[in-house]
Parts: C-alpha cells; structure tokens; sequence
C-alpha cells in the first residue's frame, strides 16, 4: 500500500464518524462483543445478527460482507483509540512528554482493549502477521499518525524542520515489539517504569 493510500485510510480510521442510524450502531456493537469473545474467525454475520437483535438481511443491507463489517468494527475502534490517545497527552506541555505519557497509554490501552489484545489473545495466528510480516499498512498508517504530530510539534516549538517519519517509524516499531513480546528487563505492565523507559530512551530521539 502506497503513503497516500495509507494516510487516506489513517484519515479515514480518525475520522471515522459514529453512524447516524441507530440499527447500524447496534450491529457495530454486537460485532465488538462477539469477535472479542470468539474472535473473527469463528464469528459469523449470523451470529452478529442474533446479538444484535437483527436479521441477516439488515446486517447486509448495512454492511455488504463480513469483511467490510470486520473493516468498519476496526476503524471504529482504532478511531477511538487515537482519539483516546490525544485526549490523554493534549494537555502536556512538550512533545517530550507527549511521547512519553503516549507510549504508556498506547501499551495499556492496546494490552487491556477487548478487541485488539482480545485477538492477540484468541487469534494470535490470524493477528500476529497484521503486526509483522504482512503489517506494512497497520504499521505506515500508525507512523503517519504520530509523524503528523511530530510535524506540528515542530512547528509550535521551533525545531528544526528534519522529516520527523524515521523517528517515528523507530517509536512505533519499539510499541509493537512491547506489545508482542512484553518479557524484558523493563515491566513494561508498570506505568512508572513504562515511563521512565520512555522518557530516557524514547524521549531523546526527538533531538537525534
């Protein structure tokens, strides 16, 4: 996938608005229940139907296909999830900080969302190559998000002008690896030395 098809989706994914009609809503929160507790694989639009009180028919008429209903389950939750993210750092004074307090809100976020550390969990064969070998789009769209806010950091503090999308790309890569492999010499399930692991190393890139 291109930078341009990878931005469109990430704009796509933020901006994702709640739908206007109602029965759309219900289907979208019957899905979040049962692939978190089933998982996608063994979920089916019946199933999704059934729990939201709907027929077969309506869910199709919303969504066309499972895979575009998965689709739209997922953008929701990743639009909250970045918009759950900017809520916690927006109040910080320093880019720095941002990064910092941004790290440890992303792991335990993403370890505790029913959804995206419930597959890890339940489906870790169908998750793990969307974070690995096949993740070039999850992995572009999520360095654009934060070079986005690397770019405007450098603006309202008068940083140099660098492209910020390496030090980003290297941000990200070191969130997924705590994420797939949290064993370290860092707990990275306690937020104060998730903290501070990120503020000595992390931290210090915004100047590299």
């Amino acid at each position: 996938m291109s930078t341009d098809t990878n931005a469109a989706w990430l704009a796509r994914a933020l901006a994702q608005p709640e739908p206007d009609d109602p029965v759309a809503r219900r289907i979208l929160d019957a899905a979040l229940e049962q692939f978190t507790l089933l998982g996608l694989r063994r979920s089916s639009v019946d199933d999704v139907a059934k729990r939201a009180g709907v027929s077969r028919v309506t869910v199709y008429r919303r969504f066309q296909s499972k895979d575009k209903l998965v689709e739209d389950t997922l953008l929701r939750e990743l639009s909250r999830f970045f918009q759950r993210l900017d809520s916690a750092v927006a109040g910080l004074p320093t880019m720095g900080e941002r990064i910092v307090e941004g790290f440890v809100v992303a792991l335990r976020h993403t370890r505790a969302h029913p959804l995206f550390g419930g597959l890890l969990r339940l489906e870790p064969e169908l998750v793990l190559p969307y974070l690995t070998v096949q993740g070039g789009s999850s992995l572009s769209a999520t360095v654009e998000y934060l070079t986005g806010h690397l770019r405007r950091a450098q603006q309202a503090e008068g940083r140099p002008g660098d492209d910020p999308r390496p030090v980003a790309e290297l941000m990200v890569r070191v969130a997924v690896s705590f994420l797939l492999n949290p064993v370290s010499c860092v707990e990275m399930d306690d937020d104060d030395q998730a903290r501070a692991f990120a503020r000595r190393y992390l931290a210090p890139l915004l100047d590299a």
